[in-house]
């Protein structure tokens, strides 16, 4: 049986290969590596483990096919990307691969996990010109809502740091993220109450709606809930309810 790396090469041989895979690139291939990573989280939300698997071996074709393509660059290869996230792994759980205490909490090991890789950031950083990005590593084409989640954790270890304190979830507080709330709520009912609709208004309009949802976000974190699953959850329900 030919192995999932000699496919791949077969493909995209110039000799005899397949023309579509030939003519991908990184920024072609890059929205269905995406698109595969969506069926993966769909195949899980259904409780389909005989499509998962399907759509887990689609998924790790992109990691191929990418590799491969970098390969033909002289960038990096498949066995490059697996070095990396072994190398990686070993490094962010020094408890388990090392001689490092074991975290007493989940909370813990999460603050120990950004520790490291802002260890990690710095030493990058230290590689190029000016301070090291404190958001680096945080997509700005991710998920909206997943990105401000995101935000919202490094931000508050960023700012745990500074306070000296330990605790894993941060500032704001779930009262301060009420309160946000409030305001926001109050101030979106005075723009409804306004007639005015020039772009200035608008872009008010915009911030609010924004500032709203960030502060959902950061009450999702202070209560342990993802974001992203919480509103697909009910938008499935409602989808779910109109249904024939």
């Amino acid at each position: 049986m030919k192995t999932l790396l000699e496919i791949m090469s077969q493909l995209r041989d110039p000799e005899g290969g397949c023309p579509w895979d030939l003519e991908q690139d990184f920024s072609s291939i890059s929205p269905h590596t995406i698109e595969e990573a969506y069926e993966v989280d769909q195949a899980i939300a259904s409780g389909d483990l005989e499509s998962l698997r399907d759509e887990l071996g689609d998924l790790l074709f992109q990691v191929v096919f990418q590799s491969r393509i970098a390969e033909e660059m002289g960038a990096f290869d498949f066995a490059g990307v697996t070095e990396a996230i072994v190398s990686k792994l070993v490094r962010r759980h020094p408890h388990v691969f090392a001689d490092a205490a074991t975290p007493k909490s989940v909370g813990d090991q999460a603050l120990n996990w950004e520790a490291i890789k802002a260890a990690e950031r710095k030493a990058a950083g230290e590689l190029r010109d000016g301070p090291p990005d404190p958001f680096a590593g945080i997509p700005r084409n991710l998920p909206a809502l997943a990105r401000s989640a995101k935000l919202a954790s490094r931000l508050a270890r960023m700012e745990s740091e500074e306070s000296g304190t330990s605790g894993s979830t941060g500032s704001p507080d779930s009262s301060q993220v009420l309160s946000n709330l409030a305001e926001t709520i109050s101030s979106v009912q005075k723009t409804l109450a306004s007639d005015t609709d020039d772009a200035s208004a608008r872009g008010e309009r915009l911030r609010l709606v924004g500032e709203g949802l960030r502060a959902w976000v950061q009450l999702a974190r202070e209560l342990g809930v993802d974001p992203e699953q919480a509103l697909r959850g009910l938008d499935d329900e409602m989808i779910a309810a109109y249904q024939p």
